[in-house]
């Protein structure tokens, strides 16, 4: 049983994330991705759940949770098939060709499990054009690639939520179901009125995403609720251990933990995909306690995250190194 107070502090620290998001440090760069599993086959007589996400969904062998899915369902009623990319966002993963990909294989009758947010918030040009325009809506913003597979092309930089409604419009175009995650918990921690460390949420793209969904009756996931419990209940020392690599990027053991706060997550939404579970996951009170608590905080941040604020300027292209000779 995890402590009531817990459940209290959790409470107030999501309120307050809803009144205020503080800055994001640079998300670190995922680990080479070197011996990547093989993708098996899928079952083209079952229904299929894709994962479309970024590193922390796909890690190199083992390291993201979208790996570790398919331990919780009977793969004779349904397949489970990670299709995320390290180091992509909303944007990057359309831009580059992979939603396309992934696209082709999905059928009527499956699930795309959507989740996005870890590199949506970097540079809209230069060295790793991946960020989007913050908000929802058609706000739009050229910009001049300097690399990439649009180098040397202006590149119409669209929203996030203009992102994640693409996903789902070419999901229900293909008769799939969408399904917005809400972001894994970073290991950072920040005091609270008390001096006591707790982890932080990320209010910035979350909010978005319920949004989208309260307007156009999408199932919304929130795993990051779920996360955040267990490593309160954790605690700050432990949890080091579970994110050996950086502050984003989890270990193994810590990738499986995230798959299961992701069935715990549909479970408490009464989703659907829960009838093709192995066998229950048991749902901690305190992780229903945090999901409402969340959803509150998420409706009270949903009008100013849906805003875009003013263009961004891109990070311009490195300029070319001195060679020592005047003009």
């Amino acid at each position: 049983m995890f402590p009531f107070h817990r459940v209290l502090l959790l409470a107030s620290l999501t309120s307050l994330a809803s009144a205020q998001t503080p800055s994001e440090p640079p998300v670190p760069p995922p680990p080479p991705q070197i011996n990547l599993p093989q993708r098996a086959p899928l079952d083209p007589k079952l229904p299929t759940i894709f994962v479309v996400g970024d590193s922390t969904a796909s890690n190199g062998p083992d390291l993201g949770w979208g790996d570790h899915l398919v331990h919780y369902f009977d793969t004779t009623q349904v397949n489970v098939a990670n299709r995320a990319h390290a180091g992509r966002s909303a944007r990057s993963y359309m831009v580059e060709g992979a939603w396309d990909r992934t696209l082709a294989e999905i059928k009527p009758g499956d699930y795309v499990l959507l989740q996005w947010g870890q590199n949506d918030g970097g540079d809209l040009g230069g060295a790793k054009p991946r960020g989007d325009l913050r908000g929802d809506g058609g706000a739009t913003q050229d910009v001049l690639q300097s690399t990439g597979v649009l180098s040397g092309k202006v590149e119409t930089v669209h929203t996030y939520g203009w992102y994640n409604r693409k996903y789902v419009a070419d999901t229900q175009a293909r008769g799939a179901t969408p399904i917005f995650l809400t972001m894994t918990i970073h290991n950072t921690w920040r005091p609270d009125a008390s001096g006591t460390p707790h982890v932080s949420p990320d209010m910035r793209f979350g909010p978005v995403l319920w949004n989208i969904a309260q307007q156009d009756h999408l199932a919304f996931i929130d795993m990051a609720a779920v996360e955040a419990t267990r490593l309160e209940a954790t605690g700050q020392e432990k949890t080091k251990l579970l994110f050996p690599i950086d502050y984003v990027h989890s270990s193994s053991e810590g990738a499986e933990l995230n798959a299961r706060d992701v069935v715990i997550a549909l479970e408490i939404a009464h989703s659907p995909l829960v009838k093709f579970l192995k066998q229950p996951v048991p749902i901690p009170p305190v992780a229903v306690t945090a999901t409402t608590a969340s959803e509150k905080a998420m409706e009270a941040a949903a009008p100013a995250a849906s805003v875009t604020p003013p263009p961004r300027i891109p990070t311009p292209p490195p300029a070319p190194a001195a060679t020592g000779v005047a003009p």
